[in-house]
C-alpha cells in the first residue's frame, strides 16, 4: 500500500538571516472568499467606533490674558511661534510646543485692531490699535526677553481696523477709512486708495498674487483690489455684513468669507455673481475663518461658542469642537504643519486642538502605522453605509447648540415648504427659483 503525503522541508522556507531570499508559494487560482465583504464591513464598523472612542481633540489652553483674545497671528517660518492680542492692548508671544510665553508687551492703550508678522524674514511684527497708533516691534528670540518700546511708532489720522502683510515682503497694508500700502519704517503710506465713505474693517493680501488684496466693508460688500490700479477690480454686496475673509493657499482666485448670517461663502473672485459654495452648520454669527496649508479644509469660529472644520467642497462641517468654559470664539488659525487648529475666545484663553480628533501623536511602529492606514481605507470604502455614516457623523454638542440647530432646521424646512407652495400655485413662467448660492447676493460689480 502506497500513501502519498504532503511534505515540506523547513530548511527551504526558514531564512537563516534576513538577507536570504526564497520564493514563497502562492496559489493564483484560489477561489474567491465569499465572506470577504462581510468581514471587511465588520472591520470598518469596528474601526469607525474606535475612531469615535479615541476622539480626544483638546490639547492645551494657553492662559494669561486679562481680556478676550480676539486676534491670533502665526509666524511664517517658526512652526511653534504664536502671537495673541487681547482687548486690553496686550500682546503675548507663545511657544506652542512648550506651552510657554516668550514675552508680554503692552502694545497699545486700548483695543488692538490688528497684528501682522513680516513674511520675508519674520524678525518684526506690526500692530495697530484703537488709539490711532501703528507700531513696529522686534520679534523676541529668547524666553523672558523684555520689550517695552517699539522700534518705530507712527501716529495716524484715523483709526486703522485691519492689517495684512504682502507675501514674501516687508510691505504691509492697513485699512480703515481707506486702503494704505506701507513700507517698513516709513512715516507715510506709499499708496492710498479711497474706496468711499464706508469703513473697511478687514483686509487680506493674496498669498500667491502679491498685487491682489480683498477686504470687507461696512456696507456689507466684499471688494477685490489690485494695487496696480486706482479702483477696485470688482465687488459683491451680500444681504448681511461679512466679518473677514481667508484666501485659499493654493488657488489665487478663491477666498471664503465669514458672514453675520451664520454662513460662510466661498467665492471665485472672477465670478462674484454667485458663490461657489455656501457652508452651513453655525448657529450664530461667524467671526473668523482660516484655511489649512493643504487647501483641502478650513476652520471657522463664531458666536455659537464653537469652532467647526469644513471640507472646501462640502456645505456641512465634518467636525465641531467646544469646551465647557469656552465663550464666543473671536479668532481661529490653522497651524502651518496642518496638525492643529487654534482659537481665541472671550474668556481670555487660547486653545489648541488636533485637526484630526482621533489622530495618534508621536512615533508609531511600522506595523501600527500600517494598521492605522488599513482602518482609514476601510472607513473610506464603507463611509456611505448608513450605520457607519451615522456613527461617523454623530457628535455630542451642548444643549444650547443642539436647540439652536433644531430651531434653524425648522425654519429652513418652513422656508422650503413655502417656496414649494409658491412654485406649485404660480402661473407658468411667473415663478423664478433663486439658487442658494445666489439668494443672499444683493448686487455684484462696480457701479
Amino acid at each position: 500500500m502506497k500513501v502519498k503525503v504532503i511534505s515540506r522541508n523547513q530548511d527551504d522556507y526558514v531564512r537563516e538571516t534576513k538577507h536570504d531570499l526564497y520564493k514563497a508559494p502562492k496559489n493564483y487560482n484560489a477561489p474567491k472568499d465569499s465572506f470577504r465583504q462581510a468581514v471587511e464591513y465588520t472591520r470598518a464598523l469596528n474601526a469607525t467606533k474606535l475612531n469615535r472612542v479615541f476622539a480626544k481633540p483638546f490639547m492645551a489652553a494657553l492662559d494669561g490674558h486679562n481680556e478676550g483674545v480676539h486676534i491670533l497671528s502665526l509666524h511664517p517660518s517658526r512652526l511653534s511661534t504664536l502671537l495673541s492680542a487681547a482687548r486690553d492692548g496686550e500682546v503675548k508671544v507663545w511657544n506652542m510646543s512648550l506651552k510657554k510665553c516668550y514675552t508680554t508687551l503692552q502694545a497699545h492703550n486700548g483695543v488692538i485692531n490688528g497684528v501682522s508678522i513680516d513674511t520675508q524674514d519674520g524678525t518684526q511684527f506690526v500692530t495697530i490699535g484703537q488709539d490711532c497708533q501703528l507700531k513696529h516691534w522686534k520679534m523676541p528670540e529668547e524666553f523672558g526677553e523684555k520689550i517695552t518700546e517699539p522700534e518705530h511708532s507712527i501716529a495716524l489720522s484715523d483709526v486703522p481696523h485691519g492689517i495684512s502683510h504682502i507675501m514674501n515682503s516687508t510691505d504691509f497694508v492697513t485699512c480703515g477709512e481707506g486702503i494704505n500700502v506701507w513700507k517698513v519704517m516709513r512715516d507715510s503710506p506709499v499708496q492710498t486708495y479711497n474706496l468711499g465713505v464706508n469703513t473697511i474693517h478687514s483686509v487680506k493680501c493674496n498669498p500667491i498674487e502679491n498685487s491682489i488684496m480683498a477686504g470687507c466693508s461696512s456696507d456689507r460688500s466684499i471688494f477685490v483690489l489690485d494695487n496696480r490700479q486706482k479702483a477696485p477690480l470688482t465687488k459683491v454686496v451680500l444681504s448681511m455684513r461679512s466679518n473677514t475673509i481667508a484666501w485659499h493657499p493654493l488657488e489665487s482666485y478663491t477666498f471664503t468669507a465669514a458672514n453675520d448670517d451664520y454662513n460662510l461663502y466661498t467665492f471665485d473672485m472672477r465670478y462674484l455673481d454667485k458663490a461657489r459654495n455656501v457652508h452651513f452648520d453655525h448657529t450664530a454669527a461667524v467671526t473668523d475663518v482660516d484655511y489649512s496649508p493643504t487647501g483641502q479644509e478650513f476652520v471657522s469660529g463664531g458666536y455659537d461658542r464653537g469652532i467647526r472644520i469644513f471640507p472646501v467642497d462640502s456645505s456641512r462641517s465634518r467636525e465641531v469642537y467646544h469646551a465647557p468654559r469656552m465663550q464666543n470664539v473671536l479668532s481661529v488659525k490653522w497651524s502651518l504643519d496642518s496638525k492643529y487648529v487654534l482659537c481665541g475666545s472671550e474668556e481670555m484663553n487660547v486653545r489648541i486642538w488636533k485637526a484630526n480628533a482621533s489622530e495618534k501623536l508621536g512615533t508609531m511602529l511600522p506595523r501600527e502605522k500600517a494598521a492605522m492606514e488599513y482602518n482609514d481605507r476601510l472607513r473610506d470604502t464603507f463611509k456611505n453605509h448608513p450605520e457607519i455614516r451615522r456613527i461617523d457623523r454623530h457628535r455630542q454638542v451642548p444643549s444650547y447648540m443642539h436647540s439652536a440647530k433644531r430651531e434653524h432646521n425648522i425654519i429652513r424646512q418652513s422656508q422650503k415648504r413655502k417656496q414649494e407652495n409658491r412654485r406649485k400655485h404660480a402661473k407658468e413662467g411667473e415663478f423664478q427659483d433663486v439658487p442658494v448660492r445666489e439668494k443672499n447676493i444683493v448686487k455684484h460689480g462696480i457701479d
